[in-house]
């Protein structure tokens, strides 16, 4: 991890110094109302709303802090920081005394783990590297089938299902099995890619970033991106799971269904708006048992809509996720209770970084157009005896050509080459003689240049050449 920070640890470090900043200003800015109100109350309606934002900046501090926390698997500290966070929403800003809040701020802040103790950031970061496995993260079989009775295929209608981290496959495979789907994946691992292509019908090979699919023509979009970020030298501190499902909704058509696994305490403000703006009839259910606790997944599932301001369905959304034994398991969600577009949609680029040979190999197995091409007719078929004898120089224009080149498996079996070789030939003509003693005068030479065929047969009796 040289020259990289884990996200949720810088993330925390800080909403720290946010939290013990705002221990020092929102006093400060209570002074000042004060003051101001025994001298241009104007003044000090202008200083009100500076505390306000003091308090906005706090919360959303502590609620960093949170996810965090979460994120690090200390989920005590986390719950600390949500009943925090619950308290400084309501505190009265009226109150003369703040040293209490700014009491209950410094000791939170150094309650949370010290980021500097090496010997604590070892653990934290063993937690969080647990998570990862290379950018992959398989969903449990059991939820996958728990997640598809919970669709409605429709009946005579072939539809396309995407996974944009398909992983080996084995996902996507179980949901289209029995439902009369087409499933395309994209993985960016090339041992995986080879695995998923034997149970999917198209995989992307390399970088989903870097494919070109078609927008609106997919069915269903199963979205299990990775959730672990790091920050690198470019500075970027941008999520996974929000960037994956920024990119990939425009892929799925009007009505038909998202199916997105994350963990639950990664569904944010943010995420929260993007799915409110783009989605309706949006449910979470969180995965069972042993799972839930490993990896703290939740399924949210929703209709993709019209793009439209979902602002106010933003807070019940958060909601069902705030209290981790609240949300519903996975068993509890109704049988096919989120139907599918009834219509047939064609799939015309589906195309990736690298080029996918094998897949191209498949292609052409099962082109028509290419089995027509190489497919030989009766005539073909036969062995085939010229109508005549063949001419002298017929023989000599298959013997150049090299047609008849190699070994002649007959009474006599004998290995023919033949070759054209270029000759001079040099021809004289008298033109002129002596009128009274006949001798030549003027010869006129006269050169030509010819193609003569050599044949050279090997025989059992030895080396022979025709010319």
């Amino acid at each position: 991890m040289e020259e990289k920070q884990l996200y949720a640890i810088d993330r925390l470090e800080q909403a720290k110094r946010i939290i013990l900043l705002a221990k020092e200003e929102m006093p400060a800015a209570r002074k000042r109302i004060e003051k101001q109100l025994k001298k241009d109350p104007n003044e000090a309606k202008d200083w009100y709303q500076t505390l306000r934002a003091y308090q906005a900046r706090l919360l959303a501090a502590l609620e960093d802090c949170r996810l965090s926390l979460l994120e690090m698997e200390l989920p005590d500290l986390a719950a600390a920081a949500l009943s925090l966070g619950r308290a400084v929403a309501k505190f009265q800003f009226s109150t003369p005394d703040y040293s209490r809040l700014c009491d209950t701020l410094e000791a939170f802040v150094k309650g949370m783990p010290d980021t500097e103790d090496k010997t604590a950031s070892a653990a934290i970061i063993g937690r969080l590297m647990n998570h990862v496995k290379m950018g992959f993260y398989p969903t449990d079989p059991d939820h996958v089938k728990l997640i598809t009775k919970g669709i409605e295929f429709p009946d005579g209608v072939t539809t396309n299902l995407l996974d944009p981290c398909c992983g080996d496959g084995i996902a996507l495979r179980l949901m289209a099995t029995g439902n009369n789907c087409y499933a395309y994946g994209v993985e960016l691992d090339e041992r995986r890619a080879e695995e998923a292509q034997t149970r999917l019908h198209r995989v992307v090979i390399g970088s989903y970033f870097s494919a070109r699919i078609s927008h609106e023509a997919f069915h269903l979009l199963f979205l299990n991106p990775p959730y672990l970020s790091v920050l690198g030298e470019n500075g970027h501190t941008g999520r996974d799971e929000k960037r994956f499902l920024v990119n990939s909704l425009s892929h799925l058509m009007v009505g038909g269904l998202l199916v997105y696994i994350i963990p639950y305490y990664r569904l944010t403000a943010d995420i929260a708006r993007i799915l409110c703006d783009n989605f309706e009839r949006l449910s979470v259910y969180k995965f069972c048992g042993k799972e839930f606790q490993r990896f703290r997944q939740v399924a949210v599932l929703g209709i993709r809509k019209p793009r439209g301001d979902g602002s106010r369905e933003v807070p019940g959304l958060l909601r069902q996720v705030q209290d981790a034994d609240k949300i519903l398991e996975l068993t509890e969600l109704p049988e096919k209770s989120y139907p599918l577009p009834a219509h047939p949609e064609k799939i015309p680029i589906f195309k990736g970084a690298v080029f996918n040979v094998p897949e191209l190999a498949r292609q052409l197995a099962a082109s028509d157009s290419f089995k027509k091409l190489w497919e030989q007719s009766p005539l073909d078929s036969k062995e085939k005896r010229p109508p005549l004898p063949l001419t002298v120089g017929q023989v000599g224009l298959i013997g150049g050509s090299g047609l008849i080149n190699g070994l002649m498996p007959c009474d006599s079996p004998h290995i023919i080459k033949g070759r054209i070789v270029k000759e001079q030939l040099t021809d004289s003509r008298v033109t002129r003689v002596d009128e009274r003693t006949g001798a030549p005068l003027v010869t006129e030479m006269t050169e030509t240049q010819t193609n003569k065929m050599v044949f050279h047969l090997l025989t059992a009796d030895g080396f022979k050449a025709l010319a």
